[in-house]
């Protein structure tokens, strides 16, 4: 059975959504556009709730660096003339005032199919060098690079509906470094509607259509809030636990992510109420740079803190787009496999709803995973499915499903209170779980159990080509070690956690954690930021899927790499072994 701390009565109780609401109507007003003064003036509504209250928190002012979209078109020159409406990305390129002209070529990429608006696969047979591309979807970083990578001087994309949504096309995380600079996108991009792109592909599938793209956007550094309260606990206090979301908007942004910031807030008021019964600290992020910055503040804060995260954050967790409306059921929610159980127990104890969740993706303000943070949440409670297809709805990726999602269309209409009250019942039992558990409540036999599912799937695609059996030995040999580890830690449940035995086996599972989640989310070392792009399991290995239907030349690339990538493996879980066997 799960912990379950006596305070959470109490706590439940004591939620209200007085200063929630106020928060969203104010928000209703505000484009909390990042690097705009109506950022600062959001930044502000929230500190001035946090000192009336008396949280303490700090306003940070970090230079992001940002890429803001003003203005984009789509003219058609031939065969015939006219302006469509469009938008740009983020991170664009901008023609400022020299427009590009060029072909245009149709390269398909699902049309017809809502499955995968953001990462369907595009076709990679056709010659686009010089040319305009033409496809359907979300501009995803992946696509853009990709598309980039082939020689195309411009891209438009086809969104799914009628709505143009806002977006971001860069794989570069946060603010670009040296490594990570070359990364910019260096073609321009511009978005149109379904029905535009219907009739923009029936031009370019004739072989005749010729467009000039229009784009302006504003880059560079800009100075931001990002706002920390601190709430610090009795018996532990260094040790925290991190909850976060972004605070700027596309537009008024109030399922993404009005709702988001109000929940934190109205979180940093009942546990600073209840402050006295915390054991470890809480610690509540508002960052700004998401939308504009592809997670600048949080990068940032990652960046800035990283050797306290690293050494005393239990786990994050990520508040973006609850309360919305029609969003009963909690599925398709992002969690590392170690936080699963817990975090299932929290939302079934608290809402008496069922929950499912997938692996955790490449984006919203996962900055976290290079440090080898275990997290959980993102998008949280959401349309049913049989609601999402009635009303033939996309998928998206906010507003609890609504695709008024990165739109103008997401006001207040958006906003339900009834939704935003369990949810944060949901948040409220989480947090003070992890908080006040004697032992933190990660399984990281979840995690290997993964893991090890993983090598047997590789082990299948590669076959006679390369042998992953060194690897399963450590995976089971690392899950003996913890089942020992968590007999010992069993034991140790009825002590207080300032308890030495109780310290040093949570130090000993957040040692574990900064192993296994590096090795299962990052390829990148663990003061770096890996790119913008989907992260399978175990990426060292990930390329064992290719390996039977490679010609002679790549499968030898393919096994150097398989190598290299497995010795890594091997290395990480003997070393996470020896941490839990007490061996380091």
């Amino acid at each position: 059975m799960s912990y379950r701390d006596p305070i959470e009565p109490e706590l439940l109780q004591a939620i209200s959504l007085e200063a929630p609401r106020a928060l969203i109507h104010r928000f209703a007003d505000l484009v909390r556009e990042s690097g705009t003064e109506a950022e600062w003036t959001a930044a502000r509504e929230v500190a001035s709730h946090l000192r009336k209250w008396g949280v303490p928190y700090t306003v940070h002012e970090p230079l992001l660096y940002l890429s803001v979209p003003e203005e984009a078109s789509l003219e058609i020159l031939e065969p015939e003339s006219g302006t469509l409406r469009a938008k740009t990305p983020s991170f664009s390129v901008s023609t400022d005032g020299r427009p590009l002209r060029a072909r245009v070529v149709y390269v398909s990429s699902g049309h017809g199919t809502a499955a995968d608006t953001f990462d369907a696969p595009l076709d990679t047979a056709a010659d686009v060098q010089g040319r305009i591309v033409l496809t359907e979807g979300f501009p995803s970083p992946q696509k853009v690079l990709t598309i980039q990578q082939r020689g195309a001087s411009g891209i438009v994309f086809i969104h799914p509906g009628e709505e143009i949504h806002e977006m971001i096309c860069t794989t570069i995380w946060g603010a670009p470094d040296l490594d990570s600079l070359p990364r910019k996108p260096s073609v321009p991009v511009v978005s149109v509607n379904r029905p535009d792109g219907d009739r923009l592909i029936r031009h370019a599938q004739d072989g005749a259509l010729e467009v000039a793209l229009h784009t302006r956007l504003r880059e560079g550094w800009m100075r931001c809030p990002v706002v920390v309260a601190e709430i610090r606990g009795m018996e532990e206090p260094e040790v925290f636990l991190l909850a976060h979301g972004h605070i700027d908007s596309w537009h008024v942004g109030i399922g993404d992510n009005a709702t988001g910031d109000a929940a934190l807030l109205e979180l940093a008021r009942v546990f600073w109420t209840n402050r006295n019964h915390l054991r470890r600290t809480f610690r509540v992020a508002w960052w700004a740079g998401h939308s504009t910055g592809r997670y600048a503040g949080s990068t940032w804060y990652a960046d800035t803190h990283a050797l306290d995260l690293v050494q005393n954050c239990i786990a994050h967790m990520n508040i973006d787009s609850p309360g919305c409306r029609w969003a009963t059921e909690y599925e398709d929610i992002s969690w590392m496999p170690e936080a699963e159980a817990f975090a299932q127990a929290a939302i079934r104890d608290a809402t008496g709803k069922p929950s499912f969740g997938e692996r955790a993706h490449r984006a919203g303000d996962w900055s976290f995973n290079n440090l080898g943070l275990s997290g959980f949440f993102m998008l949280f409670s959401t349309m049913p499915k049989p609601l999402l297809e009635e009303k033939g709805y996309y998928p998206v990726g906010g507003c609890g499903a609504n695709i008024a999602w990165h739109t103008e269309g997401d006001t207040l209409e958006v906003f339900d209170e009834a939704n935003l009250a369990r949810d944060l019942r949901a948040y409220a039992t989480a947090v003070v779980r992890a908080l006040n558990a004697p032992v933190h409540p990660l399984d990281f036999r979840a995690t290997i159990r993964e893991l090890r599912e993983t090598l047997t799937t590789y082990q299948e695609a590669a076959g006679p080509h390369f042998d992953f059996s060194q690897a399963l030995r450590e995976a089971d040999t690392l899950h003996g070690a913890l089942d020992r580890f968590y007999a010992h830690a069993a034991e140790l449940v009825s002590r207080p956690v300032s308890n030495p035995a109780v310290r040093a086996a949570n130090h000993t599972l957040r040692r574990i954690g900064r192993q296994l989640v590096t090795l299962n989310f990052a390829r990148a070392d663990r003061f770096r930021h890996d790119p913008a792009v989907p992260v399978p399991p175990l990426p060292d290995l990930a390329p064992a899927r290719q390996l039977a239907s490679a010609d002679p030349d790549m499968k030898g690339f393919i096994q150097a790499h398989l190598v290299r990538g497995q010795n890594r493996v091997i290395w990480t879980l003997r070393a996470a072994a020896q941490i839990a066997g007490g061996l380091e």
